[in-house]
């Protein structure tokens, strides 16, 4: 197993928590633009919520293709603009509202999030204030990114945080908001 990220931090962190759980893993620093591994490398790529924080999110899904064998899967995720990002502009005085009864998400100067006027800021938000990028996708324009590359075998939605909202929301609410109006976009590819 080998696990990349871009920062020293990230990278203990998984040290970490493989030794906890008894894994071995080959830990690198890694910019998702242009990794230093072999051409064909990977049979599997797993990269969730990742990419839509890359600069040139195009040149890291070619680097991601680069580096995974012919016929070898690739399971990404992104930021989705759904229901709710798509209408920000028409549903932002329901998000202020929110945000004056107590709606947040707490903690890395995410608590004003549903205050926000711009729905591009509230994607950059998401991860915390010290995100220097955020973007989201439609169904369209994620299928667009991976599509020279991968052929799509399975897209779906999911993750809306119920977290951040002052109340607790039933389970099936919760389920059906998640699956219909999640926040991430996940694509299950296999490389052309």
């Amino acid at each position: 197993m080998y696990s990349a990220d871009l920062t020293n931090m990230a990278i203990e962190t998984t040290r970490k928590r493989c030794k906890l759980y008894g894994l071995k893993s080959n830990l690198s620093i890694q910019n998702a633009e242009s990794m230093t591994y072999e051409n064909e490398y990977f049979d599997h790529i797993n990269c969730q919520g990742v990419i839509h924080h890359t600069p040139n999110t195009e040149k890291t899904v070619e680097e991601m293709a680069r580096v995974l064998k012919t016929n070898g899967t690739a399971y990404i995720s992104v930021y989705y603009k759904n229901f709710f990002l798509k209408n920000w502009n028409l549903i932002k005085p329901i998000g202020k509202f929110l945000s004056k009864v107590g709606a947040s998400l707490k903690g890395r100067g995410r608590e004003g999030i549903f205050a926000e006027n711009d729905v591009n800021e509230i994607t950059r938000l998401y991860d915390g204030d010290k995100n220097p990028i955020g973007k989201s996708y439609s169904k369209e324009e994620a299928i667009k990114l991976v599509e020279k590359y991968f052929y799509i075998e399975k897209v779906f939605l999911n993750f809306f945080p119920a977290r951040s909202l002052p109340f607790k929301i039933p389970l099936f609410l919760h389920r059906f908001l998640s699956k219909n109006m999640g926040f991430m976009i996940h694509l299950s590819l296999r490389k052309k």
